[in-house]
């Protein structure tokens, strides 16, 4: 049902439900008889061919058809091409009214469950399998709970609350790990992998952390493929012999692993890292002091190179995993220089001054953005983001900056609040989730030559990259237009959310018609927009006020920016 739904988002649960039992009595009849000439194709391919005997395919999903035309895996690369994230043409799961809905999941549990799904599944299609299972079986237990309450209603939408925010969260994490497995490929993938595996499980050696990556890649590339029989059943078989090594790998994951199977995926997922070893020594002598370090970087440059990464990750659980690449990419960049050389030993001994950049660079990020976060509060974090970001990219639409800007506050929010050893996780994670999302944006509307440059540059340099880009200098403002900058009586009457999202809007406007403009340009032109409003809402002709004051300010501003008329 899961994977159906994803593919054809706009089909009807009774649809998809004749297609889900075709397969199912095929699957029976393949049990039965495994040489029936029907059951030598690969379970994806069966779907798939499903999908294309739909009658009046076309009809609902138009050029979607033509996708069948095409022999496999062209012809499912086709398919995932069609899914709409979010689409506006489903609605988010509708539940049946609080005096009926406990009626209704004990009459017939597996239908109610079944359509939970089939609504997750096809407004996520991106989602893994066993994350939509888990969450089914987070609005059971809900419902369980709710259900002894007196007011049904108002204890399913607290919970409710918390798990539309977990769903999105993970929908949000699992497209960007598929979008990051397709642009970068496996080894950049695989890198990653290792270095959250070693973070998380620092206790664990080499040899099962390099196997556990190993079997997570192919479970992802199953699920971003969209087989999500295929990457439900991995999952459960990995988590299985995961949970079968606690001893080896975390004393944190026993709770998960006495969970039933559907929930301990996500479970362990969520589990906390484990404590790293008290003893581990110092790696300046292995990878710096020793003068031998060219004879095992050259004999195996790959797995020395894994090796390395493990032993810094697993030391390391307070740095990002960006941050760690980029240490790791330093690191291996300065021994294929220092090798070629007569003396390397002396060409590498510097190495840990050379890495610590990188560390500085990184805590300072963090550290300016938490403190003026601290210091002036969210809504000051909010204009200052979009002051950075509209001289950065004046070309992106007003309300997507906006939004952008919204996104990376929320990100401020919730990681500064945390212990300083998990800040920089935190927000160079979420961040690099952002800018892939605007990397994404600029292949099909391009933005300036700035950003192309930083998203097509590494995977692991793309957030300081766009942390040191400057003003577009190549832009060209559009004519200065008055009409950009209306003010009525809504300045005043509108709730406050509202005020603060037309100023933002404002500023905004303001600076894409000069992205060069100073911080006290921004300062008198603020101060002058404020000082009107104060004056205009307490007049009792307000709209006559906002047009003269109005007209006065738009001069002044010119004046201030030194734009002609």
């Amino acid at each position: 049902m899961i994977t159906f739904a994803q593919y054809l988002q706009r089909c009807s649960y009774e649809g998809l439900s004749k297609l889900v039992k075709d397969v199912v009595d095929l699957a029976q009849k393949c049990v039965a008889n495994e040489d029936a000439p029907e059951c030598s194709k690969p379970l994806p391919s069966i779907i798939l061919d499903e999908i294309c005997q739909v009658e009046k395919l076309r009809d609902s999903y138009g050029a979607m058809a033509d996708c069948c035309s095409k022999a496999d895996p062209e012809r499912n690369e086709c398919f995932l091409s069609f899914k709409v994230s979010q689409p506006d043409f489903v609605q988010p799961y509708q539940r049946p009214a609080s005096d009926v809905i406990c009626q209704e999941y004990q009459d017939n549990r597996v239908s109610f469950l079944g359509h939970f799904i089939y609504s997750v599944a096809r407004r996520h299609p991106f989602l893994y399998a066993p994350a939509i299972l888990s969450f089914a079986v987070d609005f059971e237990h809900a419902l369980q709970s709710c259900c002894k309450e007196s007011d049904v209603g108002a204890c399913l939408d607290t919970k409710e609350i918390v798990m539309r925010e977990k769903a999105k969260g993970v929908s949000v994490k699992q497209q960007y790990f598929c979008g990051i497995l397709k642009q970068f490929g496996d080894r950049v993938f695989q890198a990653r992998q290792l270095i959250y595996l070693s973070q998380k499980y620092p206790k664990a050696p080499f040899s099962e952390v390099s196997k556990f990556v190993h079997d997570s890649i192919g479970v992802h590339k199953e699920c971003c493929e969209g087989d999500m029989v295929e990457c439900m059943d991995d999952m459960a078989r990995m988590m299985s012999n995961l949970c079968s090594q606690q001893d080896v790998f975390s004393g944190k994951i026993k709770d998960c692993c006495e969970k039933p199977i559907v929930e301990r995926s996500q479970c362990i997922m969520e589990a906390e890292f484990d404590e790293k070893p008290a003893d581990l020594p110092s790696l300046v002598e292995k990878y710096i002091e020793d003068k031998e370090v060219c004879k095992s970087f050259e004999a195996g440059h790959d797995a020395f190179m894994a090796e390395f990464v493990y032993e810094y990750s697993r030391r390391h659980p307070e740095f990002s995993i960006q941050l760690i690449m980029r240490i790791a990419k330093g690191y291996e960049s300065l021994l294929e220089k220092c090798c070629k050389t007569d003396n390397p030993a002396e060409c590498y001994a510097n190495a840990q001054e050379q890495l610590n950049q990188h560390i500085k660079e990184t805590q300072d990020v963090v550290k300016t953005n938490c403190d003026l976060l601290h210091d002036h509060g969210e809504a000051d974090f909010l204009k200052s983001i979009l002051i950075r970001y509209t001289k950065k990219m004046p070309q992106v639409p007003t309300d997507l900056l906006l939004e952008t800007g919204k996104k990376m506050t929320t990100i401020g929010t919730k990681c500064c609040q945390l212990p300083e050893d998990r800040r920089m996780a935190c927000s160079e994670g979420y961040l690099s989730i952002v800018i892939h999302d605007t990397c994404r944006k600029q292949e099909t509307t391009p933005i300036n030559d700035n950003v192309s440059q930083c998203c097509s540059s590494s995977y692991a340099n793309r957030r300081p990259c766009f942390t040191a880009m400057g003003v577009d200098t190549k832009y060209v403002p559009p004519p200065f237009n008055p009409d950009m900058f209306s003010f009525d009586e809504k300045l005043c009457s509108a709730p406050a959310e509202e005020r603060e999202v037309g100023q933002m809007k404002l500023l905004i406007n303001l600076i894409k018609r000069k992205p060069q403009m100073t911080e006290e340009q921004i300062k008198t032109i603020a101060d002058g927009f404020t000082a009107m409003v104060d004056k205009c809402c307490k007049q009792s002709d307000i709209n006559t006020c906002f047009g003269e004051e109005g007209a006065n300010l738009i001069v002044q501003s010119r004046a201030t920016l030194g734009i002609g008329a």
